[in-house]
């Protein structure tokens, strides 16, 4: 395979047939959206849409070490994880830069005396969240393995998704809790359905057998027709995590920054036992938070109609005071809206004053708390 020619996911034949609009996502082809982005969005926040994920990058920790390496190699305490359950967490340089923001699910045992986690990073990071792990396994009775190619990622998301997931399985979805996985067969095929996602509403992720894609993609979009359900793309699955507030590795994410300059803190677990990588950075970025905080995150909504984008200056009184990482138009909202990190003194929910240079022009826009958009339980 030329270095050039991009990885196609189990449902490309689909997409293509639906008419999908296609594009580059690091380095796999992707639908991008399949009619109106919008219209998916919306779709998603009244009644359900359904997401090809198979790009995101799957990896297996298993062995009777496979905890202790996950409590070296990431920030969080993974050895605390029941069978069953998921917990957010990133991986560090040893800097405490984040090489990658992640879902760890702990899948029960593998044998007696050993254990089986599934570690789900980006598309864009997959390598080099693989090779970190595989580096930091020296010494640790523990097998990393690569499983991007034995999986592919269906994802149904929305108030009607349980309804249509019901439909297709006996697993127990009520007491499915969010951040949970549970092995179970759906549409006649063996799933790992967990309870979690990334647009703000309820939702269910499916991993399946590459083989098996095509088949439960169908077995969904009959059983949600009744209910509303639309194919979706990438595009709104962008603009539904930012009304979320739900942060993207690239923009809200990145090396030079720590856990603690993106306010995410809370997810590096320094009581844990023994050393892990970053340890000794992130206490001293800790530190500094609590001295002098960093720039913080939060959400910006337009008083115009132009449209924030990734890098834009954030300014007030004649200063630039930030930077924006996200910005879109917010179907749900009916306005531009964006995120950025700007400094404490003009962080508070509706500091005056505030705009984003869009061209030379500074735009007004009122600082919001984050998320733009929270469902009703």
């Amino acid at each position: 395979m030329s270095s050039t020619e991009l990885r196609r996911t189990a449902l490309d034949a689909t997409h293509r047939a639906l008419g999908a609009t296609m594009t580059d996502f690091a380095g796999w082809d992707m639908p991008l959206r399949y009619g109106s982005e919008r219209e998916e969005h919306v779709a998603v926040r009244t009644r359900a849409g359904l997401f090809d994920l198979s790009h995101m990058g799957e990896i297996t920790v298993t062995g009777p070490q496979a905890a202790e390496l996950l409590n070296f190699a990431l920030v969080g305490n993974i050895g605390s994880v029941k069978p069953g359950r998921a917990r957010y967490t990133m991986i560090c340089r040893e800097d405490g830069g984040i090489l990658d923001d992640l879902i760890v699910y702990r899948l029960g045992e593998a044998e007696a005396g050993s254990s089986h986690y599934m570690v789900v990073a980006n598309a864009s990071n997959a390598q080099v969240v693989l090779d970190a792990l595989t580096e930091r396994a020296a010494g640790f009775d523990a097998e990393v393995r690569d499983d991007r190619d034995a999986y592919a990622l269906l994802a149904v998301q929305g108030p009607e998704s349980p309804g249509i997931l019901a439909s297709l399985t006996d697993a127990d979805l009520d007491g499915l809790k969010y951040y949970a996985g549970l092995p179970g067969t759906v549409a006649g095929v063996p799933a790992l359905i967990a309870r979690t996602g990334y647009t703000g509403e309820d939702g269910f992720e499916l991993f399946v057998k590459p083989e098996h894609a095509v088949g439960l993609w169908e077995a969904l979009t009959k059983a949600g027709e009744g209910a509303g359900l639309v194919p979706c793309g990438l595009s709104c699955r962008d603009t539904l995590r930012l009304e979320a507030g739900m942060p993207l590795y690239g923009n809200e994410l990145s090396t030079a920054l720590t856990p603690f300059d993106a306010g995410l803190g809370r997810v590096v677990k320094f009581e844990k036992e023994g050393d892990f990588v970053g340890r000794a950075a992130l206490t001293e970025a800790a530190e500094r938070a609590a001295s002098q905080p960093p720039r913080v995150l939060v959400g910006l909504v337009a008083e115009g109609r132009r449209v924030p984008r990734a890098g834009y200056p954030v300014v007030a009184g004649g200063e630039v005071i930030g930077e924006v990482t996200s910005g879109a138009p917010s179907p749900t909202l009916g306005k531009p809206i964006a995120m950025a990190y700007v400094d404490p003194a003009h962080a508070a929910e509706g500091t005056e004053g505030v705009g984003v240079d869009i061209r030379g022009s500074h735009e007004p826009y009122e600082v919001v708390a984050l998320p733009f958009y929270k469902r009703q339980k």
